[in-house]
């Protein structure tokens, strides 16, 4: 099998979770402690028996080390999802864009505990039930505008740190809630928008697989620089993300508002062309953008947000760019 996704740890893991009455452990605290026996004891055994297969805890609180080994003192899960990231980034991208420079540390403080566990970042079927509305039906503005939206959502899940997890349905932006007596509403693929999001879906998979940077160091600070996190007003975010060799960099931008910058600079650490990968307005996605005559973008020597060089760049409104440098000659 590939793995077990456990349902509500932390109501195993506290005596007093959802509870007036309880009774303390022998101790006198509130954890479960025969609860975090028998889960470490179950994950020491999987790991054991079964090499490589996933043990992942949907676990909503701060209890420390829920994805470390035993050994060190861990529950042993492999991974966790990251329901803090889920709920700050939904929030944000609900807003009415000229509403989000408010709320702008909703996309940047899953940094500050991105490396603590090591997270999967979940879109998952709880948040596209009970009336929440479907992942599309959440975005604000037209429908092309929600689905600018959808793509950025997607583009900046799989740029951020952490492993990744959509929801059957999310790939192609159904309309309505999932709904668990009938199939997916795939007669929406006829359409040109849901069809464009199906094949931006897929080349952010092709782009995830092929580039090092975005799966490599996951885990560890290492792998991610901020190189503009304090975009509030232009409601853009740019950010490195780095690999084990430092070539295989990226750059990734993204315009959160629904306003285009023709010309936004951006410091950049190397002074080579930044070639760009992936452009969520690209017009085989549903957007306005004709990318394939795009040339490369140089670097030139202007200081700009702490880096010795920058580029400038065109951001259409609800757009994500991903851009990567130019071979570099490294020592």
């Amino acid at each position: 099998f590939d793995g077990l996704r456990v349902d509500a740890v932390a109501s195993m893991l506290y005596l007093d979770y959802s509870k007036k009455d309880w009774i303390p452990n022998k101790y006198g605290g509130n954890e479960n402690l025969e609860a975090i026996e028998f889960i470490r004891h179950t994950n020491a055994v999987v790991h054991a028996r079964f090499p490589g297969v996933m043990m992942i805890a949907e676990e909503s609180t701060a209890w420390p080390n829920v994805s470390r080994p035993t050994d060190i003192g861990g529950l042993g899960f492999g991974f966790k999802w990251n329901m803090g990231w889920m709920h700050d980034v939904l929030f944000y991208l609900q807003k009415e864009p000229v509403h989000r420079r408010h709320h702008h540390d909703k996309l940047t403080f899953g940094l500050v505990y991105a490396f603590n566990e090591n997270f999967i970042l979940s879109l998952s079927h709880d948040e596209v039930v009970h009336l929440k509305k479907s992942l599309l039906g959440k975005m604000p503005g037209t429908a092309r505008q929600q689905f600018a939206n959808l793509r950025l959502l997607y583009a900046f899940m799989y740029a951020h740190p952490g492993k990744k997890l959509l929801f059957m349905g999310g790939e192609f932006g159904q309309p309505g809630e999932w709904n668990h007596d009938s199939e997916l509403e795939w007669p929406c693929l006829r359409q040109p928008s849901h069809l464009g999001l199906q094949r931006f879906v897929r080349d952010l998979n092709h782009l995830y697989a092929q580039q090092p940077a975005l799966h490599e160091v996951d885990f560890h600070g290492a792998g991610f620089d901020w190189l503009d996190p304090n975009g509030a007003e232009t409601k853009v975010l740019v950010f490195q993300r780095k690999a084990r060799d430092p070539r295989d960099a990226l750059v990734l931008v993204f315009n959160f508002a629904d306003t285009a910058y023709p010309e936004y600079r951006i410091g950049v650490p190397y002074p080579v062309a930044y070639e760009t990968l992936l452009d969520s307005n690209a017009a085989d996605y549903g957007g306005s953008s004709i990318t394939s005559a795009a040339p490369p973008l140089p670097a030139v020597e202007h200081a700009s947000h702490g880096q010795p060089f920058s580029i400038v760049l065109n951001l259409p409104p609800l757009s994500a760019q991903v851009l990567k440098p130019a071979p570099l000659m490294l020592n």
